[in-house]
Order: structure tokens, then C-alpha cells, then sequence
């Protein structure tokens, strides 16, 4: 089973999720260009990708979507209240009905030898959700857009083979940044985003000697940097209530425009 970022960060998310006889997008937030670029790289190409898991319809996760949909005929997963506000985005053009298919909230589903678990997670979107993906025992996790975690999170998360996880935004970045104040309490409330210090401690709650990689994802251009994400998050988990440091674990960060090295769970 294998792990890889094609793109993440706030201006744009494409997760490749796959084994050896299946292979999933989720979400296309890039241009399609970009996504076949990517695929590119990882040996693919559109015709090879059997669905598209979308978590929620904000553009830097559907820009490229109608394109690489229409062009390959992809079939697109989403559930019922993304699936009719992406309809209602001028951008992603006309998609063939018959391409929809609706999901449900942890109701599981199977895509060829790959078990989906669609998990809710808490923004500012229609009805969006992060996914878990099983291939036999061998499981990961695709989680950003969340602006606050609970017990259900944490229990969603358990287990985990490897794990793209958000660590969207430095608070002190944020609040002493050009943004709005309106945008900023937006990304600091409940329906946002999760800032560094919260992936860490939610981290601390999921930590398990099999968990192999440590994927820090969709990082705000404005309110953050690579290298804070990864010493805040170590940070945390080394001040943590866990066993655990953050020595123990491979912990990367998901850059904005570049592939990431294939995390490949064995």
C-alpha cells in the first residue's frame, strides 16, 4: 500500500492513495495539468486512477477535479451535501451525472482491494469528511480541514499505518498577519483549520510503535513555515502525556508544489 502527496498546502491537494492494483486521487485541488504532472512521477497516468475521494468542495480541493474526471472519465466519491455544492462551482464545469457517487459518513465502501472509510471531521464546508483507507491490516489516513478534534477523531485515527495529517498555521503568525480579522477567526475557530500546536497534541493521543510515517500537510503559505510546523509538532509531542518521542517516528512535511517521496507501508 503506498502514500503521496502530490500536492498540499492552502493554495492546492492532491493525496495519491494506492496498492498494486488499485489507485485513488483524493481530491484534486491543482490544475490538471499539475495532477497529471504528478501522476507522471509516480509511474501513472489518469488512465490508471480508479476514483477520486473528494473531502468538501473549497477550490483548493476541486480546481482540478472537472478536468481530470472529464478527460479520463473518472468515477468522483463524495458525500451527498459536497456533491451538490461542487455542482454548484462555475469552475468545475460540466461532469457526467453517471460520474457521482454519493458516500456516506462512516459507512465504509470498497473500491477493487481497498477499503474506504469516510470519517467527519469539523469546517466550514457543506458536509466534508477526511478519509481512512484499509488494504488488508494495513491502514492510512488522509485528515486536513479540520479546525477542531474530539474523542471520534482520535478513535478514527487509531491504528494507523501512516497518516497526512493537517498542520495548517503558527496562531502567532496568524494573528500578527496581514489577513482579515474576520478570515483569521474563521481559521482559529472550530470550522477552520488545525494549527501546529493542536496536530501535535492530537498526535500524542495516536501514537503507536506501527505507526510508520508522519505526514504534516496542507501548511498555510501566509501563516507558516516547513521547518516551525516540524519543530512545533516534535515539540509537542516531546513535551507530550505519551510514551512516545518524536525521535521514534518519520515525520515529513508535504510540500506545497512538489511530490513527496512514496510512503509505503509494508
Amino acid at each position: 500500500m503506498r502514500l503521496c502527496s502530490i500536492a498540499s498546502g492552502s493554495s492546492g491537494n492532491c493525496v495519491y492513495v494506492g496498492s498494486e492494483a488499485t489507485h485513488l486521487l483524493i481530491d484534486v485541488g491543482i490544475s490538471g495539468r499539475k495532477t497529471e504532472n504528478g501522476l507522471k512521477e509516480l509511474g501513472l497516468t489518469g488512465k490508471d486512477i480508479d476514483g477520486i475521494l473528494i473531502t468538501h468542495e473549497h477550490s483548493d480541493h476541486i480546481q482540478g477535479l472537472g478536468v481530470i474526471a472529464r478527460k479520463y472519465e473518472i468515477p468522483i466519491y463524495a458525500t451527498k451535501g459536497t456533491i451538490k455544492a461542487m455542482k454548484k462551482c462555475e469552475g468545475l464545469g460540466a461532469v457526467d451525472e453517471e460520474l457521482f457517487h454519493e458516500i456516506a459518513q462512516d459507512v465504509r465502501f470498497t473500491l477493487k482491494d481497498l477499503t474506504i472509510h469516510p470519517m467527519g471531521i469539523s469546517h466550514d464546508a457543506a458536509q466534508p469528511v477526511a478519509y481512512r483507507i484499509s488494504y488488508g491490516r494495513k491502514k492510512v489516513a488522509v485528515c486536513t480541514d479540520l479546525g477542531v478534534y474530539n474523542d471520534y477523531t482520535v478513535e478514527c485515527l487509531k491504528g494507523m499505518d501512516a497518516i497526512l495529517l493537517e498542520a495548517n498555521h503558527d496562531v502567532n503568525m496568524l494573528q500578527v498577519g496581514p489577513y482579515p480579522y474576520k478570515l483569521k477567526q474563521r481559521i482559529l475557530g472550530e470550522r477552520g483549520h488545525l494549527s501546529n500546536e493542536s496536530t501535535g497534541r492530537l498526535l500524542c493521543r495516536i501514537l503507536h510503535e506501527k505507526l510508520q510515517t508522519i505526514l504534516l500537510g496542507h501548511l498555510s503559505k501566509e501563516n507558516n513555515l516547513p521547518e516551525l510546523a516540524f519543530e512545533s509538532v516534535r515539540m509537542e509531542i516531546n513535551m507530550g502525556e505519551t510514551p512516545y518521542k518524536a525521535g521514534d517516528f518519520d515525520i515529513q512535511v508535504a510540500r506545497r508544489s512538489e511530490v513527496t517521496p512514496i510512503v509505503t507501508v509494508s
